[in-house]
C-alpha cells in the first residue's frame, strides 16, 4: 500500500532549457502543454533560456519532459533540456511568471523572421482590426534580433518599449489561448509605430496617406528610401528601365546586379524557381535567392538591373510594409517587381539610423517611406543559392544571424574578427559560435564604428565575454587592427587566411580536428606565409595547423588594386609568367592602350610595383579576359562571374576537348602550372573558338586539376576527406564538377552550406584555430 501511495503522489521538478527559446513563443507552449498534462507550476524567462517549474504525477512529468523538446514551437531550436527534483508544493494552476532579470545572459535570441501565413491573411481581410496594419506580427513571426536591446527577451527590452500596448492588444499578450499571447513586438493601428513619408517641397504624410504617396510615386518612376526590419533599402521599379538605370547612376554602381523583390511567385514568370529555389524563397528566413535564367526564360525585368550576370537575386515580401507596397486586392495597380536595394555606398553598412537616412540618402532619391520603430542593429539580406540540390549560404545575415552554430568541440570564451572584406566576426563559447550578421568592407570609419557596436551587441545578448581574440595575419588588415584595440592585452592569435578557410569548413561540418583533411582553399587573396599572396592552395590541415601541399604557380599582380579591376592586365601578367607571346589578335592585348601596355610589359619584366600570386580567382579574371568575356571589373569578381556565366550557357565538354594544367612535383609543395592552359586558350581564342567553348574548356581543367592534386595527396598522406572553400566555390559550375569528380573517386567532400565559402564564413575557422593554440 504504501508503495502505491508513493507512485501516485505529485511531484515537482525544475526544467533549464536552452538554445532558441526566448521570442519564439516558447512560454506559452510551456503553458498550453503543462495545461494539456494538467501540471502546476510555473515558467519563466531568464537571460539563459527557459526555466519552469512543473508538478503532478510522474507519468505527466514525463511527458512534459520529453515533449518540450519534441513538440517544441517551429521557431525554436532547443539545444538542451535539463531537470532537478524539487519537494511538491500542492500548489494548483500554472502561469507565466514574469523574467528574472538577474544572473547570467546567455540565452540565443532568434532571428528576424518573415510574416506567417496567418498575420498575412488578417493583414488583408477588411474585417480584422489589424487589416493594413504595416506592423502586424504574432509569436510566430515579425522582427527579433533587430530588436532586442537585452535579455531576457521581454517588450521593456526592445525597441517596442516605447509604444505602450492598448487595451485590446494587452488582451491578446495576456491570453494563452490567443497566437499573440506575450509576443513582443505586437501592436495594432491603435498602440503601434506609424509610417511616414518625406519627400523635398512637400508636407509629410503618415499612415495610409504615406503608403499611398510611395506606391504612387514608385509606379511613376521614383526611386524611394524604404525602412525595413534591419535597414533601409533602395527601391524602384524593376521593370522600368529609365528607374533602374536612374539608381544605378545615383549609387555609382557600376555593372554590380541589384536584387528584385517580387510579389509573388507568379510575377517572376517565365522564370520558373524549381522545388529547392521555391523553398528558400518562402522558407521564414526569405533569403535572396540568385535564379539562374533556364530555357523557360528569365523575369520580366529591365535589363539594366542585372547586366551580363548569369544569375538574378531574387526574394519575396518578408514583412507587411512589403506586402503593403505591392498592394493589396482594390488597391491601384502598380509594380510586381522592385529593385530593392541595400541603403548604402557599396561595402558600407546599410543605413538605419533615420536622420542619417535623410542626410545621407538624399543624393539617391525622391522620397523616404519611413516608421518610428527603431531598428538596434543593423541586418542585411541574405543572400543564398542552390547548388546540386542544397543550399549555398553567400551571405548570412537576415533570417539566419544570430543563430548559433554547434561547435565539434568546446572552445573558450573567443572573438574572431574575420577579414577586411564581406567582414562577419564570430563569437565562441564551450560547443556554441555566434556569426554576426554581415557588416561590409572594412575600409571606412562607418564600418568600423558597425563593427564595434554590432560585436558589443551580440557580446551583451550572448554573455559572450571573450578571453582570446583570432584575426587574420595581413599586417594591413583593419580588421586586425581592431583585434589589437578590443584585445588590450588579452591573447590574440593571428590564422592564415586559407587555413582559416579550410577550418570553417571543418567546423561546420561537426569535424573535431583528431584527423586532418585535404583543404582546396581557392579565393581572389590573403596573405600568405611567405608575405606573397595565396588563393590557389591545397593544405594538409586541422585546427592545430597546415601544411602548403600544393599551389598554383606564381604569377605577378601589376599595380594591386588595378591589376584586378582591369583583368586584362592580370591576363598580360599571366601570359608574361607563361612566356606566351602577346600580340593584337588578343582580345586582352586589344583592352590595354599602348601606353599602358609598354609600361605594364616594364613592370612586369622588373618587377616593379608587383606582389607574387597564386591565387585562382585573378587566374579566372585572366581567362576572362584573355577569352574576350570582361576586360573591366566594376564590382568584385564581375569577370569570374561573367566566365561562368559563359560556360553555363555553353554546356559541358567531354574529357578530350577541356585543357589541362601541368602538375610538377618536388622537394617542395607541388607547383600547378597554368602555361599549357593559357596556351591552348590563346590558341583557342586566335583560331575564333566561341567564349562560351573556352570558358567551358577552362572550367573543366580546374575541376581536373582539384581532382589530380588531391588524388596525389591522398596517396602519399592517406587522407580522402576533402573541403571545398574559399570565395570561388560560389562558383556553382565549378563546385559541382570538383564535388561530382572527387565523389566519385571515393572522396568524401564538404562543402559550405550554412557558412560561406567566401570571407564572411572566415571568422569560423579563425576560432576554431584559435581555441585549439590556446587549449
Amino acid at each position: 500500500m504504501t508503495t502505491g501511495r508513493t507512485a501516485t503522489a505529485p511531484q515537482r521538478r525544475r526544467l533549464a532549457v536552452h538554445g532558441v527559446v526566448q521570442g519564439v513563443g516558447f512560454r506559452p507552449f510551456v503553458f498550453a502543454l503543462a495545461t494539456e498534462l494538467g501540471l502546476a507550476g510555473h515558467v519563466t524567462n531568464t537571460g539563459e533560456g527557459v526555466l519552469a517549474e512543473i508538478e503532478g504525477p510522474a507519468d505527466a512529468l514525463d511527458a512534459f519532459c520529453r515533449r518540450v523538446r519534441t513538440d517544441a514551437p517551429p521557431l525554436a531550436e532547443v539545444a538542451g533540456v535539463s531537470h532537478e527534483p524539487l519537494a511538491a508544493t500542492g500548489a494548483a494552476g500554472f502561469t507565466i511568471a514574469p523574467s528574472l532579470a538577474t544572473g547570467p545572459r546567455r540565452s540565443a535570441i532568434p532571428p528576424d523572421v518573415a510574416t506567417c501565413d496567418d498575420c498575412l491573411a488578417e493583414l488583408a481581410d477588411p474585417g480584422d482590426r489589424r487589416y493594413r496594419h504595416p506592423f502586424i506580427t504574432c509569436t510566430n513571426c515579425g522582427p527579433r534580433f533587430t530588436i532586442v536591446t537585452a535579455l531576457p527577451y521581454d517588450r521593456a527590452n526592445t525597441t517596442m518599449a516605447g509604444f505602450p500596448l492598448c487595451p485590446q492588444c494587452t488582451r491578446e499578450y495576456t491570453d494563452p489561448a490567443d497566437r499573440r499571447f506575450h509576443a513582443q513586438p505586437l501592436s495594432c493601428h491603435a498602440c503601434g509605430p506609424t509610417l511616414s513619408f518625406t519627400e523635398p517641397g512637400r508636407a509629410a504624410r503618415a499612415g495610409e496617406a504615406a503608403l499611398a504617396r510611395a506606391r504612387r510615386m514608385l509606379a511613376d518612376g521614383a526611386i524611394l528610401a524604404v525602412k525595413g526590419i534591419g535597414g533601409y533599402h533602395l527601391v524602384c521599379d524593376a521593370a522600368d528601365p529609365h528607374a533602374v538605370t536612374e539608381l544605378r547612376r545615383r549609387k555609382n554602381r557600376g555593372d554590380k546586379p541589384f536584387a528584385v523583390t517580387a510579389a509573388d511567385l507568379a510575377a517572376l514568370h517565365p522564370l520558373q524557381p524549381d522545388a529547392d529555389e521555391r523553398a528558400a524563397l518562402t522558407s521564414p528566413a526569405r533569403p535572396i535567392v540568385l535564379l539562374r535564367a533556364t530555357a523557360g526564360g528569365r523575369a520580366p525585368v529591365a535589363d539594366a538591373v542585372a547586366p551580363r550576370s548569369p544569375d538574378l537575386g531574387v526574394m519575396l515580401p518578408y514583412t507587411p510594409l512589403h506586402r503593403l507596397l505591392f498592394g493589396l486586392p482594390g488597391d491601384p495597380p502598380g509594380p510586381r517587381l522592385l529593385v530593392t536595394t541595400s541603403a548604402n555606398r557599396s561595402g558600407e553598412p546599410i543605413v538605419t539610423d533615420d536622420r542619417e537616412a535623410l542626410d545621407r540618402l538624399a543624393p539617391l532619391v525622391d522620397g523616404w517611406l519611413a516608421h518610428d520603430r527603431a531598428i538596434r542593429v543593423p541586418c542585411d539580406d541574405s543572400v543564398v543559392r542552390v547548388v546540386d540540390g542544397d543550399l549555398l549560404t553567400l551571405r548570412r545575415s537576415r533570417g539566419y544571424a544570430p543563430l548559433p552554430l554547434a561547435l565539434p568541440v568546446p572552445v573558450r570564451p573567443a572573438l574572431a574578427v574575420g577579414g577586411d572584406l564581406k567582414n562577419t566576426f564570430a563569437l565562441g563559447r564551450d560547443r556554441q559560435a555566434w556569426l554576426s550578421a554581415h557588416i561590409g568592407d572594412m575600409d571606412d570609419l562607418a564600418t568600423l564604428r558597425a563593427f564595434g557596436s554590432a560585436a558589443e551587441h551580440l557580446g551583451a545578448v550572448t554573455g559572450t565575454r571573450p578571453e582570446l581574440l583570432a584575426a587574420d595575419r595581413h599586417p594591413g588588415y583593419r580588421s586586425v587592427g581592431a583585434a589589437v584595440r578590443i584585445a588590450a592585452g588579452r591573447p590574440l592569435h593571428r590564422v592564415q587566411h586559407h587555413h582559416a578557410h579550410v577550418c570553417s569548413a571543418m567546423a561546420e561540418h561537426g569535424l573535431d580536428g583528431s584527423s586532418p583533411v585535404l583543404g582546396i582553399a581557392f579565393d581572389g587573396s590573403g596573405h600568405g606565409d611567405d608575405g606573397a599572396v595565396w588563393g590557389g592552395e591545397l593544405l594538409l590541415a586541422d585546427y592545430a595547423g597546415a601544411r602548403r601541399l600544393a599551389h598554383l604557380r606564381y604569377a605577378q599582380l601589376p599595380g594591386g588594386d588595378a591589376g584586378v579591376e582591369r583583368p586584362y592586365r592580370m591576363a598580360l601578367a599571366h601570359l608574361h609568367a607563361a612566356g606566351i607571346a602577346r600580340s593584337d589578335d588578343l582580345p586582352c592585348v586589344q583592352a590595354c592602350g599602348d601606353g599602358e601596355s609598354a609600361v605594364l610589359e616594364q613592370q612586369l619584366a622588373r618587377g616593379v610595383n608587383c606582389v607574387p600570386t597564386s591565387s585562382m580567382g585573378r587566374l579566372f579574371d585572366a581567362v576572362s579576359s584573355l577569352a574576350g568575356i570582361c576586360h573591366r571589373a566594376g564590382y568584385e569578381a564581375q569577370a569570374a562571374i561573367e566566365l561562368e556565366a559563359a560556360a553555363a550557357g555553353y554546356g559541358p565538354v567531354p574529357p578530350s576537348d577541356r585543357y589541362t594544367f601541368e602538375l610538377r612535383t618536388g622537394d617542395g609543395p607541388s607547383i600547378a602550372d597554368p602555361g599549357p592552359v593559357l596556351a591552348a586558350v590563346a590558341a583557342d581564342v586566335r583560331g575564333g573558338a566561341p567564349a562560351g567553348a573556352v570558358a567551358a574548356r577552362f572550367h573543366a581543367a580546374v575541376a581536373d586539376l582539384v581532382h589530380r592534386m588531391c588524388g596525389a595527396a591522398r596517396a602519399e598522406h592517406g587522407i580522402a576527406t576533402v573541403a571545398l572553400t574559399g570565395g570561388v566555390f560560389a562558383n556553382a559550375l565549378l563546385s559541382s564538377a570538383c564535388a561530382q569528380a572527387l565523389a566519385a573517386d571515393g572522396f568524401t567532400v564538404l562543402r559550405h552550406h550554412r557558412v560561406p565559402p567566401n570571407d564572411g564564413g572566415l571568422a569560423l575557422g579563425q576560432l576554431m584555430v584559435a581555441a585549439r593554440a590556446a587549449r
